[in-house]
């Protein structure tokens, strides 16, 4: 029977392409369904309500990214451990995954009672938009220890290959979310109507079902693993997180970059914050093909590196080049002639509509080159250089966004902070073509 490895490097790269990126596809589609939904429901209330979960979603996002950060640093050390069938230190790498997820999830939990107040208000002057965005904080985060459980058992599910139930884990979690956010939100079956509080909970709810659902498949169906405790070693912590911090600070960065995003905008209107808002729940959805496809070149490209097959990774790049072109071109136009429709999925006020119809189609012009700068990096990371992401990141967002919307504020329009993302992209493929005629034509050339 073929196995995985065989797979790699012998399956037809685009059939091969496909079946490593469309798994990644739902999962990534399963994960934003729990923010959209709150997006969805919560806009019903009122523009106020939406504006508070925008202002919300950086650290939420923080939250997610030290989460996936950290699991995909103890992914790594599980797998190269199951590899050589050292399941002893397989299962200390778990335990110390598990005292480092129920660590984070106590420091937030005290942090919850701190810095919701402080954060919204750093960021608008509405006390109604505060109230709201205090409620929603002090749950998500007081109780994120069911997002953290949920993403480690995820990972280890992952590791020992179960992607079934890594997905099946991630859909009762959204079902969840979905069935209980109106309910708690309006007020159904004789409940109290619990307003932006509501969401907060339907969607730690899902997160908590979702990990005892993890922590079950994890006992009953994965024998490879068996988690007696939490366990702390220093040397396995720097382990996973060599391997997960560029991931963190990756997602720390476009977290900042919102949050002063949404310092900037407060200063025009509130509608801009909550434009803005339904803009980054669009583009989840706009780059969950291009995630899948990135998240799918890498293992195929690192294989083949291994196996110094220069011809399939050649094929690989083109193939991950032209498809998140083609698809880029696709939603840039749905999203360039319906921009009014899309924003009305988030009961858009009429002063949204009109900040929110050209921010859509400005920015849409900057995802055929985002599509290329997301698989470049990726790129890069299958030659086993994470730095250069990294780098990317940072010039992408802090060197040419924040700048240009900072000007654009003071001096022009609120559409030209629009045109920030356009050119930073631009910027990006720029960067991701000078490195592909450096450092990976370098490696290719020693194969």
């Amino acid at each position: 029977m073929e196995n995985k490895e065989n797979k790699l490097g012998t399956m037809p790269i685009p059939k091969l392409l496909f079946q490593v990126s469309f798994p990644i596809v739902i999962s990534m589609f399963i994960q934003s369904m729990y923010n959209l939904v709150d997006s969805y429901y919560v806009g019903k209330i009122s523009e106020a309500a939406f504006s508070a979960i925008s202002i919300a979603f950086p650290v939420q996002n923080i939250m997610v990214g030290v989460a996936v950060g950290t699991g995909v640093g103890m992914n790594s050390l599980l797998s190269r451990h199951l590899g050589e069938k050292d399941f002893e230190k397989s299962n200390k790498v778990a335990e110390v995954g598990l005292f480092l997820g129920l660590c984070y999830g106590i420091i937030l939990f005290l942090l919850s009672r701190i810095i919701p107040l402080p954060y919204a208000s750093a960021q608008v002057d509405d006390a109604e938009i505060i109230g709201y965005t205090v409620d929603y904080l002090q749950v998500v985060m007081g109780l994120s220890m069911g997002v953290f459980m949920q993403i480690f058992l995820e990972r280890v599910l992952q590791s020992t290959g179960r992607a079934v139930l890594t997905m099946l884990t991630q859909l009762i979690g959204a079902v969840i979310n979905i069935i209980l956010d109106p309910i708690f939100i309006f007020g159904y079956f004789g409940l109290p109507a619990m307003g932006v509080r509501g969401a907060a909970i339907a969607t730690v709810t899902g997160q908590i079902i979702g990990a005892i659902c993890g922590a079950i498949f994890e006992y009953k169906l994965n024998p490879e693993l068996k988690i007696k405790k939490p366990s702390f070693d220093l040397e396995i912590i720097k382990g996973i997180y060599a391997v997960g911090i560029p991931s963190t600070i990756t997602v720390t960065i476009q977290s900042f970059t919102i949050y002063v995003l949404n310092r900037l905008l407060s200063g025009i209107s509130t509608s801009a914050i909550a434009a803005v808002g339904a803009y980054f729940k669009v583009q989840s959805f706009v780059f969950m093909p291009t995630f899948g496809i990135n998240n799918g070149v890498v293992p195929i490209i690192a294989y083949n590196y291994g196996a110094k097959n220069k011809d399939r990774i050649l094929k690989t790049i083109k193939l991950a080049f032209a498809a998140v072109t083609v698809m880029m071109i696709v939603v840039s136009s749905i999203i360039m002639i319906f921009p009014r429709e899309i924003l009305s999925i988030f009961s858009a006020t009429d002063e949204m509509i009109k900040i929110g119809v050209p921010m859509l189609r400005i920015c849409a012009t900057s995802y055929i080159f985002a599509g290329i700068s997301i698989v470049g990096t990726s790129i890069f990371q299958a030659f086993g250089n994470g730095i250069l992401s990294l780098i990317d990141s940072i010039l992408r967002q802090i060197v040419i966004l924040l700048p240009v919307a900072y000007i654009a504020v003071k001096y022009f329009s609120i559409n030209e902070v629009w045109w920030g993302y356009t050119i930073a992209e631009f910027a990006s493929v720029l960067f991701v073509i000078y490195f592909m005629r450096t450092f990976v034509k370098k490696k290719l050339d020693l194969i």
